[in-house]
């Protein structure tokens, strides 16, 4: 017991990062806790490019059909519950993946997952578009004609974002094997 020291230090940290954490300069060390933690990797990519476009422009699309009086044609209740759900989804499964939720929850197979969700979200988007744009006609010489035709140009551009993010997902999701089973067999 003669060997062991009478005082131990056990600081592993400098006294900066210390402070840093106690609000010495928290804004720095937010922003780098946050890239540390975001995939970059990611962020420059089409994929993720393409879920930036369908976020602000499914926004858009369905602030301009909510700036008018939409619940006078029936059609557009539809058109706003796809364009809202679809844009909170979106969002949430942007944020998923680029704090990297897939390396977290590995028994969700998010090549397919990811590829089913742009495929669907595709058709969903593709219906309410044709609703939107056959919805326009009533509001002919009105003051909201423009802002109903904007809606369906803004929904016709969403639905080709999820369709070509459908595609690059099918892309990822045959580049990765698709199945785990038959990438394990032996050759």
């Amino acid at each position: 017991m003669a060997d062991f020291p009478s005082k131990v230090a056990t600081e592993t940290s400098s006294p900066n990062s210390q402070s840093a954490q106690q609000g010495g300069n928290s804004l720095r060390g937010l922003a780098a806790n946050l890239t540390s933690l975001a995939d970059v990797s990611f962020i420059r990519s089409i994929p993720a490019l393409l879920m930036v476009a369908e976020i602000l422009l499914g926004l858009l699309h369905w602030a301009l059909i909510a700036s008018a009086p939409y619940t006078l044609v029936p059609a557009y209740g539809w058109v706003m519950f796809v364009a809202v759900t679809l844009w909170i989804l979106t969002t949430i499964l942007f944020f998923m993946i680029l704090f990297g939720a897939q390396r977290k929850l590995t028994a969700v197979p998010w090549p397919l997952t990811v590829m089913a969700y742009n495929g669907i979200a595709a058709v969903v988007y593709l219906s309410a578009f044709l609703a939107n744009a056959a919805s326009v006609r009533p509001y002919i010489g009105t003051y909201y004609y423009g802002t109903m035709a904007a809606a369906a140009f803004f929904g016709a551009v969403v639905t080709l974002a999820y369709g070509a993010s459908a595609f690059f997902a099918y892309l990822d999701w045959k580049g990765d094997g698709g199945n785990a089973a038959t990438s394990t067999v032996p050759v």
